[in-house]
């Protein structure tokens, strides 16, 4: 049996963003059981030339609608920046699956050769949709959401392996 373009999409980042889902949830109750600043955890970063993690969340979801719309041959939703607390980040997040979960098998498989038009600081580049999916989009989407994960851990936030994975 062969693994489809939808299986290798739609559930991964669904499963992917209900653990980020959860871990954002962690953190917030993290800062307000002891007393801390929202922000200080909205704007951490595990180095100085990263993004913060409000950032890495955006970017999390970004490249899970941005995928699925591009294997499926529609528009990419534009969503605007705004978050700046838990629980907008969460809504984001809460958006982003809702989003993910529209996508039919129907609509993504036969996409492995589609031609996907990315623009990258002005330059289009035409890719494979099998390409894309799996040398970019997965990787690009696992990067911030680990990156978002290693944070929130960094910072004390009690989380472990299943909540990344959604399964806690």
């Amino acid at each position: 049996m062969t693994l489809s373009m939808h299986q290798a999409s739609a559930p991964v980042f669904i499963q992917g963003l209900t653990g980020l889902g959860g871990v954002l949830a962690k953190a917030a109750v993290h800062a307000a059981d002891r007393k801390i600043d929202p922000a200080a955890l909205l704007q951490a970063r595990l180095y100085p030339d990263m993004f913060p993690l409000v950032r890495q969340v955006q970017l999390a979801t970004d490249f899970a609608k941005g995928p699925l719309a591009r294997l499926a041959g529609v528009e990419v939703p534009a969503w605007d920046d705004v978050e700046t607390s838990f629980e907008a980040l969460i809504a984001r997040v809460e958006k982003a699956v809702a989003y993910a979960r529209n996508f039919t098998a129907e609509q993504i498989d036969g996409s492995e050769d589609r031609d996907i038009a990315l623009v990258r600081r002005g330059e289009t580049t035409i890719i494979k949709g099998r390409a894309y999916l799996l040398t970019q989009a997965v990787p690009n989407f696992y990067f911030h959401l680990t990156t978002a994960y290693a944070i929130l851990r960094h910072n004390g936030v009690e989380v472990g392996k299943r909540d990344f994975l959604g399964m806690a």
